[in-house]
């Protein structure tokens, strides 16, 4: 038709993607958590795909560089942009609540049972059982808290 302007020549379809602009601050944390091995695996590619949105990338080109589905970095975008970095969390799962918490495990790790008299170390079967948890989830508990076999 005449007298129309041109279309862009960005070849994109569909919707316009709305722009993620970042704060320093926003920025600082998300670099901190795309790069932190403590954060979750699930966190820190939330990050990179909210920092790779802020150049300016399509969902398309995220997705791709990233590894993801288009739709997984469509929702992190339209989540961070509603929620900022709230929305980049995990949402409590249901589940029944832990038995203990990590403090009255600490307190009982530090704590040395008694033996024939004398103080020994903890073993997972008698944590398990001084404490009500199962073995393996002493030891998780132990791996988390980075304690080495020996020196429980």
């Amino acid at each position: 038709m005449t007298g129309l302007p041109d279309p862009p020549h960005d070849h994109r379809r569909g919707r316009p993607t709305p722009p993620v602009v970042l704060t320093d601050a926003e920025r600082a944390t998300l670099t901190g958590w795309a790069h932190d091995a403590t954060s979750g695996t699930a966190l820190a590619l939330r990050s990179r795909i909210i920092l790779a949105c802020a150049t300016g990338a399509t969902n398309t080109q995220v997705a791709t560089t990233l590894g993801v589905s288009r739709p997984t970095v469509g929702k992190w975008r339209s989540r961070f942009l509603e929620l900022r970095l709230d929305g980049l969390t995990d949402e409590p799962r249901p589940g029944r609540p832990p038995r203990m918490t990590m403090e009255e495990i600490r307190e009982i790790l530090a704590t040395p049972p008694t033996r024939r008299g004398r103080p020994v170390g903890w073993t997972r079967r008698e944590l398990a059982r001084q404490t009500g948890l199962s073995a393996s989830t002493v030891g998780r508990i132990w791996k988390n808290l980075d304690l080495p076999d020996t020196a429980r």
